[in-house]
Order: C-alpha cells, then sequence, then structure tokens
C-alpha cells in the first residue's frame, strides 16, 4: 500500500431545506476545487433565523483531501 498524506479542513455549507443539502452543498462545491475528498465528518449544526423563522440550516463539516504532488 503507498504512503499517502491528507490534509482536513473544516467547511460551511448552507441550505434553505436542510442540514442534510447543507452538508451535500459543502462537500460538492469543495470537490469542485480539491482533489480526492475522501472523509467528511458533520462536526455542528446550526440555523439562521429572522423574525422568529428559520431562513437557512447550516453544517459544519471537516472533510479530507489527499495532500501532496501531482506524480502520485
Amino acid at each position: 500500500m503507498a504512503e499517502s498524506v491528507y490534509k482536513i479542513i473544516e467547511i460551511v455549507g448552507t441550505s434553505a431545506k436542510s442540514w442534510e443539502d447543507a452538508a451535500k452543498n459543502a462537500v460538492e462545491t469543495a470537490s469542485k476545487s480539491l482533489r480526492e475528498l475522501r472523509i467528511a465528518e458533520v462536526s455542528k449544526l446550526d440555523m439562521k433565523i429572522e423574525k422568529g423563522k428559520v431562513v437557512a440550516y447550516r453544517t459544519r463539516v471537516s472533510v479530507s483531501f489527499k495532500y501532496g504532488s501531482d506524480k502520485e
């Protein structure tokens, strides 16, 4: 098995529909600029509230991706 190094970053996704959609938005957006995403871990859920109504769901996600040269 080849040795690899992975970096972990924290991102926040939002959705007007659900926490699940917020997490999906975060991961799918990150995958456009980060290569070889491996794991996504939800670390926090919260909601944005305006005038007593929930207007957005926010999901904080830690994602890991392969870190290193393109020569692998």
